[in-house]
């Protein structure tokens, strides 16, 4: 069990978070890096949807952990690592290839199961991010034929801003986002029924992604700080 303090800071954080949240927008912690009485302090409050940006840590995890949690995956997925996490994951928000997309059809398919997924789109300034850029995505959407993946659930977008401090950046950048997302929603309705998804929104500006639609914000830090 863990320590009463840290059950009580943790509480305080997430109700401060809570308060900040929209009843459409959804709030997953993060909890990458951090230890599992970390983790079991927020579970001890109820909640059970978390997120980690690597398979291997993500594994540990859901074998330390109780299996009633929901896991999410946002960091890159190279593809031979995909049938790791096919047959628990809830979600995976990083699908930055056709390629990958491939691979999650595959992989779902032979644990009989269909995977929400999140198409990644680049719109920081930081050249380590992945993802399609707006135009890519725009073009991926067009030629896509769902049919192909009946295993997938093409639930609709993900993305990072900037890491800055300028408030204005951020704002254009989501702005770019919920545009697509908005786009695609309208002219592929039919082909995408599940397109209801956009996740963006991290611990530093998880209130302000709110003002662009964000359905999903994912916050780490500020839960655990």
């Amino acid at each position: 069990m863990p320590h009463p303090d840290l059950i009580a800071k943790v509480d305080q954080n997430l109700k401060t978070i809570e308060q900040h949240l929209l009843p459409s927008c959804q709030l997953i912690v993060v909890s990458k890096y951090r230890e599992i009485e970390e983790i079991e302090a927020v579970i001890a409050r109820g909640n059970t949807v978390f997120a980690e940006n690597r398979v291997q840590a993500l594994l540990e995890r859901y074998e330390a952990l109780p299996k009633h949690l929901q896991w999410h995956l946002i960091g890159h997925l190279q593809t031979n690592k995909v049938k790791y996490i096919a047959p628990f994951i809830a979600m995976i928000h990083s699908v930055d290839s056709e390629k990958l997309l491939q691979t999650i059809q595959k992989e779902a398919e032979k644990n009989d199961r269909i995977i929400p997924v999140l198409i990644q789109i680049h719109v920081a300034e930081e050249e380590t991010k992945f993802g399609f850029s707006p135009e890519e995505a725009l073009a991926f959407f067009e030629q896509l034929d769902p049919a192909l993946y009946p295993n997938v659930e093409i639930s609709g977008l993900m993305a990072m801003a900037s890491f800055t401090e300028s408030e204005q950046q951020i704002k254009q950048e989501f702005g770019i986002v919920q545009q697509l997302f908005q786009r695609v929603q309208n002219e592929y309705t039919q082909k995408l029924p599940h397109f209801q998804e956009l996740s963006i929104g991290m611990s530093g500006d998880y209130i302000l992604a709110q003002e662009f639609g964000s359905t999903m914000v994912r916050v780490g830090s500020a839960v655990f700080r």
